[in-house]
């Protein structure tokens, strides 16, 4: 490891050479992380469940210092994880750094949440990122270094109306991840944590009433009724908000750093 660290805020370049996985790269903040991990010279292998996404996201990266190449994966298929990491591994020499960003939502109060609503949301949310980090951490280790950020929610930290499967998964990933990074600290691998809160993703928007298209002042000043406080800073965070709370974990200033969850919500955790 380089005793020096760029000074510049974002090092043009900063990634060449370096090796990345992002899982639930298609849209929102999966696209985003992978898209500006290129940006920086990364070759990002861009994971989804489906390929929709996927090609424009590769087409893309051919305007970037690095590249993105597309592979379809379902994070709830070992075999198949298994397989795509290896192969990786195989092709590029190395893998350097895992984004686990793959989550799904289902929304419902306890009493109304469907046992299929609840394994699903675990599948994706928890046991993929065991997957994917699990086959990730076994060659990092070999290799003695890499990194494994897993993109989780400040939903894991704070309770939720109707929000109970996605808060509990996250939660689950997130000191999943700390355990992980426990494990192969003295390997030289980091594992850390960014929690989002409200984004401006597909996701959240499915959230919105019926055909609005604004952000609802319900999300920004809160919802007493729903006992859920307002975002201090008066917005939504961008998924390239996201993307940057990621790299800096991922690059060499936070060479330091494991272990650690990283709220990026604008305040609304007020932590």
């Amino acid at each position: 490891m380089p005793d020096h660290i760029p000074n510049e805020p974002y090092a043009e370049g900063e990634f060449a050479g370096r090796t990345a996985l992002v899982t639930g790269a298609g849209q929102g903040i999966g696209a985003a992380v992978a898209t500006a991990l290129a940006a920086r010279g990364a070759h990002v292998v861009a994971t989804d469940r489906s390929a929709r996404g996927l090609e424009e996201l590769a087409l893309m990266g051919r305007a970037l210092a690095g590249a993105i190449t597309p592979r379809v994966m379902d994070v709830t298929d070992p075999a198949a994880v298994t397989s795509v990491i290896d192969g990786v591994v195989r092709d590029h020499g190395a893998l350097d750094l895992l984004v686990n960003v793959a989550g799904i939502l289902r929304t419902a109060p306890v009493a109304e949440l469907t046992d299929a609503d609840w394994a699903d949301t675990f599948a994706v949310n928890t046991t993929g990122v065991f997957h994917t980090s699990r086959a990730a951490a076994s060659h990092m280790t070999a290799r003695g270094s890499g990194c494994i950020i897993t993109v989780a929610s400040n939903a894991a930290g704070i309770p939720r109306t109707g929000m109970a499967a996605y808060a509990a998964s996250k939660a689950a990933a997130t000191m999943f991840t700390k355990c992980l990074g426990l494990e192969v600290a003295r390997s030289g691998v980091r594992c850390n944590v960014v929690a989002p809160g409200s984004t401006d993703t597909e996701m959240q928007r499915a959230l919105w009433p019926e055909g609005q298209t604004e952000v609802p002042r319900s999300v920004v000043d809160g919802d007493p009724a729903t006992y859920r406080t307002g975002i201090p800073l008066g917005r939504i965070a961008a998924p390239q908000d996201i993307a940057e709370a990621v790299l800096f974990l991922a690059s060499e200033r936070a060479r330091h750093v494991t272990l650690q969850e990283l709220y990026v919500d604008g305040g609304a955790s007020l932590r």
